[in-house]
């Protein structure tokens, strides 16, 4: 992965990005707020089959994610090279701070529409919870500025997806319509002619316990294009700006958002959980 950290995230933008299969297609109804779940399995559960475990999380995404009309979109990411083979990332996406309560409170009357018989009710959570522990964390995000949509023959695919977790620098001499125009600029001329770059969103803290953390998420087929997308978005930046005075002039206004600490988070997407 050394590729990935020295030619991905130092180049540039520290190259801004999260989560996911969530975006509609639809650039105006993107979502305002997108809550992050971050839960862990229960290593301990001896009958853990991944099939089974699907086809239950599925029955849950038909019944009920699908039919309530306050969740844009839903998806689901499991651990591939994050500090804990125990993560499990589940991803909601909102049209307003306000549809998060009014989802949550439609899903229970959907659950109750789903399973009317109180035994059987329970039963299908006792089997779905069995997989997991109770251990979890809790954060919402506000997406930022532009996006690289997924196409929807992509949203299909199990993708790889690579989360930035960085922190923003708050400069004294930085303004908002400067760090858009930053990001909107190298988002349209870099990030959407990488074609090995599928999706690309980036959020910034909305609640949660660090407000200083910009998150940005690159979605890509496989780890061996996660690999060549920073070299490539260096060859189209270069491209884009050839005089390297510039460049590194670009470089700097935009560095100076950002603090030199960030987190790299990969993981693998499960298309038939996403709405």
């Amino acid at each position: 992965m050394k590729t990935v950290k020295t030619k991905l995230l130092i180049v540039l933008l520290l190259l801004m990005a999260l989560p996911l299969t969530i975006f509609s297609q639809d650039e105006n109804k993107r979502p305002k707020y997108i809550t992050v779940t971050t839960g862990h399995w229960n290593m301990d559960y001896e009958n853990f089959d991944k099939e089974k475990w699907i086809a239950i999380e599925k029955e849950f995404l038909d019944k009920v994610v699908k039919k309530n009309e306050f969740i844009q979109g839903s998806s689901i990411y499991l651990h591939r090279y994050t500090p804990d083979n125990s993560e499990i990332v589940f991803v909601n996406s909102y049209g307003s701070w306000a549809d998060i309560e009014k989802a949550n409170e439609r899903s229970q009357e959907l659950i109750k529409e789903a399973w009317k018989d109180e035994a059987k009710r329970k039963a299908y959570f006792k089997n779905k919870d069995a997989y997991y522990s109770v251990e979890h964390s809790d954060e919402i995000y506000a997406p930022i500025g532009n996006a690289k949509l997924l196409k929807p023959e992509d949203a299909k695919k199990e993708l790889v997806w690579l989360a930035i977790k960085g922190h923003f620098a708050f400069p004294e001499d930085g303004s908002k319509e400067e760090f858009e125009s930053l990001t909107n600029e190298y988002i349209d001329n870099v990030i959407n002619k990488n074609d090995l770059i599928k999706g690309y969103f980036q959020h910034g803290h909305a609640w949660g316990s660090d407000k200083t953390e910009f998150t940005r998420v690159f979605a890509v087929d496989n780890m061996t294009d996660l690999d060549k997308i920073g070299e490539k978005n260096n060859e189209i930046f270069k491209a884009y700006m050839p005089d390297e005075i510039k460049r590194k002039d670009f470089n700097k206004k935009v560095m100076k958002y950002f603090t030199p600490v960030h987190g790299d988070f990969i993981y693998t997407s499960v298309p038939e959980l996403s709405k």
